[in-house]
């Protein structure tokens, strides 16, 4: 096969730790029916790619064994049932897989534009938290304006969206984070509160402040039954990832009592129709916000794709605050 039909990619050569990234040459994909063939600008680094690299969370079936699961680029081709006007189209979008790599092919409901005066590496920055954040904040957990959301793990990527999509309609936030300074960082974008959770008692002082109606929560294990403790009646408590355990031990008889709901979800496993709905509310409901400026991604660290190791690297060290980027420009 000619050059021009290769590209460079960045492999999972075993599992393991970063080093295990390493860039390869690979057959340009060509997209299906209804999907499209982009060329990427940027991808976004997310917990699930760093443990797929670890080998504790493979691809759905059909999809790339390549990481990345956001990109923002430009269309140049695309399959059957798409219209050719498509081609030239900047958009960021929501995968399954395939996203460390120059091109990838994406299903044509998962793309979004890329909002006006954004960069591509901004773009980039938004399928993933976005997606996520809207399903579990504000369709699974109902938030309210006026109500009161708690987020751990403020200044990942879904903490940070998750705060500001909260504070852009009309809800409170309260956070934890693992520093002093990651704590002044999420006071300065207009929390309630922020708790150094390795110092601090946030659940008395979350109940002392009168508690919360919902929960997004990555933590598991341990936290789920002081999560319980924060929530006000008729409260949501929503799991999004299990950094501290997969089990928990709950007091049946104070959901019952509190008529609390524990709910939770994984996006990667949902089917393409759903995404697609989930894309177009997206684009009605926060695209807008995004394009007015009343809300922008927090991006911490931009990387040439090649690099992909030194920013697993950075997500593990959990020092980041907001997105870690991947660029394909040098």
């Amino acid at each position: 096969m000619s050059d021009q039909n290769q590209m460079t990619a960045i492999e999972i050569t075993q599992a393991g730790g970063p080093e295990v990234l390493q860039p390869a040459q690979r057959p340009i994909p060509s997209p299906a029916d209804g999907e499209v063939l982009i060329k990427l600008a940027a991808a976004g680094v997310n917990r699930p790619d760093v443990l797929q690299r670890m080998g504790f969370y493979p691809p759905p079936e059909g999809a790339s064994d390549l990481p990345g699961l956001e990109v923002a680029g430009e269309i140049i081709r695309v399959g059957n049932g798409i219209d050719e006007n498509w081609i030239g189209r900047k958009v960021c979008a929501l995968m399954a897989g395939g996203g460390y790599a120059e091109y990838a092919v994406a299903d044509a409901g998962l793309c979004l534009p890329v909002p006006a005066g954004f960069t591509m590496a901004e773009a980039a920055a938004l399928p993933e938290t976005f997606f996520t954040v809207w399903t579990n904040v504000f369709e699974d957990g109902a938030l309210q304006a006026g109500e009161r959301l708690m987020v751990h793990g403020g200044t990942s990527g879904i903490g940070t969206t998750a705060i500001e999509l909260a504070t852009a309609f009309g809800s409170e936030v309260i956070t934890t984070a693992g520093s002093a300074e990651k704590c002044e960082t999420l006071r300065e974008m207009g929390v309630l509160a922020a708790y150094n959770y390795k110092e601090d008692d946030w659940e008395k002082l979350i109940t002392d402040a009168g508690g919360v109606d919902v929960i997004l929560d990555m933590v598991g294990g341990p936290y789920v039954a002081k999560n319980l403790n924060c929530l006000r009646p008729g409260g949501r408590h929503v799991s999004i990832a299990f950094l501290s355990g997969m089990t928990a031990e709950v007091n049946i008889m104070q959901i019952m009592r509190g008529k609390l709901t524990l709910t939770g979800s994984t996006l990667r496993a949902r089917s393409n129709g759903e995404k697609a709905r989930i894309a177009r509310a997206l684009e009605e409901k926060v695209w807008p916000l995004l394009e007015s400026g009343k809300i922008k991604p927090v991006i911490d660290s931009i990387f040439p794709m090649k690099e992909a190791h030194k920013a697993h690297t950075l997500m593990e060290a959990s020092t980041h605050i907001g997105k870690i980027i991947l660029t394909t420009e040098s």
